[in-house]
């Protein structure tokens, strides 16, 4: 991981901006008379894009500040998330943050062109969706235990959205949880995992629970846990690997952050801003229709929140062996 001399003033910067400033709380409201760019790491139509339209949406037509969607995929979100780094930390250019360029990509990566810490300033956490483990209904097996089984008499395979992503990761998570030894096949997105499993190809397959469950109430599929710490409202009868005995717990969280150095007054007001169109029942709604479990942090909670995840990944990359 690079950590150059903009990302150590930064952080300097930053960590002595907020001791200097009692975070109290702020009035929701525009913050800059120029439109703010969120920009998301994938392309349009996904969890993330939809839920950085949604907060783009509700900023201009409830607090007058006017965003606009920038997506730039590629290089697992590090393209993104480089050029959100080298942007002025004036609150015009944002950053959906998420799993992919802030907590895999520091592991996954040899070298990447900025720090997750020290080049950002953490603004606010929005929610978590959670992925399942989903199997053939012709297989019988509805709980994890049962799973096992079926997997020690034959190694099943799994689909995955591709090699580091959430769902190839969780694989990798389940398997040394219990013991078992699956066979992972990447694919380009979860569209075509999905389509495979539909056509028998793949025995299992990874993917976001609440997106699946047309698939679910159809027996297209059978979702036999959920990795949330709890079960899911949208998915009320899928029971968490928790609960079935196996600690395994993995999130896709998506927060909003910004280039290092901004002004402790501009990160409050986006920060409470933020938290105020994510209590709105409506968008809070929708939230819940995408999967995405909200929940309130305060800035510093979230900053902290981000250095932990580093460390809740690590050893799972490794033990994917996609160290690059």
């Amino acid at each position: 991981m690079k950590l150059n001399r903009r990302a150590l003033l930064g952080a300097g910067a930053a960590a002595l901006a907020l001791a200097a400033t009692p975070m109290a709380s702020a009035e929701p409201g525009s913050w800059s008379s120029e439109p703010v760019r969120i920009v998301v790491t994938f392309p349009p139509g996904g969890t993330s894009d939809l839920a950085a339209r949604l907060l783009a949406q509700h900023l201009d037509t409830d607090y007058g500040q006017k965003a606009v969607v920038d997506n730039r995929p590629g290089a697992a979100g590090t393209v993104a998330a480089d050029y959100v780094a080298q942007q002025e930390p004036d609150g015009t250019t944002l950053i959906l943050s998420n799993n992919a360029p802030f907590t895999i990509a520091p592991t996954r990566f040899a070298s990447i062109p900025y720090d997750t810490m020290g080049d950002f300033t953490h603004i606010a956490y929005i929610g978590a969706s959670s992925p399942g483990l989903f199997v053939q209904p012709s297989s019988g097996i509805t709980t994890v235990d049962e799973y096992i089984a079926a997997s020690k008499e034959n190694p099943l395979t799994y689909g995955s959205s591709g090699v580091g992503t959430i769902s190839h990761i969780l694989g990798v998570a389940v398997d040394k949880a219990l013991g078992t030894e699956s066979i992972h096949v990447p694919y380009q997105g979860s569209t075509p995992a999905i389509q495979d499993f539909r056509a028998g190809v793949l025995d299992t397959f990874y993917d976001m629970v609440v997106q699946n469950t047309e698939m679910i109430e159809d027996n297209e599929a059978v979702a036999i846990a959920i990795a949330s710490p709890e079960r899911n409202p949208e998915a009320p009868d899928v029971p968490t690997f928790l609960e079935q005995g196996y600690d395994v717990v993995l999130e896709n969280w998506v927060g909003l952050s910004g280039p290092a150095g901004m002004d402790p007054e501009t990160i409050q007001t986006i920060h409470d801003t933020v938290l105020a169109v994510f209590s709105n029942p409506e968008v809070v709604s929708r939230l819940t229709e995408l999967g995405i479990t909200h929940s309130a942090m305060s800035s510093e909670e979230y900053t902290d929140f981000v250095a932990k995840q580093i460390d809740v990944w690590a050893p799972l990359i490794e033990a994917a062996g996609i160290k690059e």
